[in-house]
């Protein structure tokens, strides 16, 4: 790993459409040449972006490798493969959220979905002991998973890395060492409602995209000089104003709080961290250090999807599992309006080759620009 500016690559959550954050990585494979040497000293992730993180920390001796890998794996999703999809296990968490409602079951329902097949897959395929292997033989500076506690409200992160790394506290949001898990994972993508919450030491962590204000301070915390962003929804400043007449359905509220929750932050941190490297640009450095100011610009180069992933996902919903499509009907999902809540959950290999080939396609139209940030200070 090269030893001059160290490069933080922050993959944010959104459950399927994490798939994006895979072809943005091929993309970047294929513009550096394919090569053995991660570009990233530092990776951080939330949500299915925590999975993606560690997957390539844990493979971080060969990125192109990696990358490969995780194409592969993304390529040949399936719901199965993350959560029961069939009528049994379907049936058996539907009823439980129907007798709570009814008043019938006076027990807590623990999600709508059973992920249990998701912590039988990365049990089965991710060798976490390779995390530190990595660190020490220099191929990682250090890899950290965010995920936020149901009973402090503190956004934690977790990080694995060198030695000279420190814990940090902020208002609402701390990190923590520790050796990355099957379970930490499970808790950073347990999007609520959704995926059960995981106990992990004294509490029970749910989807780190809950109250991570800051989305790209824990690159920063860990040393971060300069930032590649892969958001998984597109931003837009001009709102779209639609007359509607139909009341939302529960689907489409539940995709409205779903990007709330993994957009909206990072949008905003993204413009509070551009504004201030103009405010810095303002302040000559002799003046900044007798003002006690101990900021400093950080380079950051931001990817979004160009298409609306929802439109996207609303051609691609009738490859749901016929249980799946019969859960999601009743709620709304199955329609456009209720697209962003299938968007989140569409683990079908169609939907994510869809999304890695937009992820690939945006990277390489931009690929002069992203060549020229990962070069800036190696």
């Amino acid at each position: 790993m090269a030893t001059g500016t160290k490069t933080g690559l922050i993959l944010t959550g959104g459950g399927a459409r994490a798939a994006y954050q895979v072809g943005v990585m091929k993309a970047v494979a294929e513009l550096l040449g394919q090569p053995r040497a991660s570009p990233f000293a530092i990776l951080c992730g939330t949500s299915a972006g925590a999975i993606n993180a560690a997957a390539l920390a844990i493979h971080a001796e060969d990125f192109a490798e990696s990358v490969r890998h995780l194409v592969g794996v993304w390529e040949g999703f399936r719901c199965h493969h993350v959560y029961r999809s069939d009528w049994p296990g379907i049936i058996r968490t539907g009823r439980r959220w129907l007798a709570n409602l009814m008043l019938i079951n006076r027990t807590n329902p623990i999600s709508l979905l059973d992920n249990a097949p998701l912590r039988e897959l990365l049990a089965r395929t991710m060798d976490f002991a390779r995390i530190q292997a990595n660190v020490d033989a220099g191929a990682l500076y250090a890899v950290s998973v965010t995920a936020s506690g149901y009973t402090s409200g503190q956004s934690v992160t977790f990080y694995q890395g060198g030695s000279g790394l420190e814990d940090w506290e902020r208002w609402q949001r701390v990190g923590a060492s520790t050796t990355l898990s099957v379970d930490l994972l499970l808790a950073s993508s347990a999007i609520p409602f959704i995926f059960p919450a995981v106990k992990f030491h004294r509490e029970f962590f749910g989807d780190g995209s809950m109250r991570q204000i800051a989305p790209i301070s824990p690159a920063l915390h860990l040393g971060s000089d300069k930032v590649l962003v892969i958001g998984t929804g597109r931003q837009s400043m001009e709102p779209a104003r639609v007359r509607s007449n139909l009341y939302p359905s529960l689907a489409q509220i539940a995709g409205h709080a779903l990007n709330s929750i993994f957009l909206d932050s990072l949008a905003v941190d993204i413009e509070r961290l551009q504004r201030i490297n103009k405010t810095l640009q303002c302040v000559a450095p002799e003046r900044a250090k007798e003002l006690g100011l101990s900021l400093r610009p950080i380079d950051v180069f931001v990817l979004n999807p160009s298409q609306e992933i929802e439109r996207i996902a609303a051609r691609h919903a009738h490859h749901f599992p016929p249980a799946v499509r019969f859960l999601l009907r009743a709620v709304g999902a199955m329609n456009r309006n209720g697209s962003n809540l299938a968007s989140y959950l569409l683990f079908e290999a169609p939907f994510t080759k869809a999304l890695i080939d937009l992820g690939y396609e945006d990277t390489m139209a931009r690929g002069d620009e992203m060549l020229a940030f990962l070069r800036r200070g190696a």
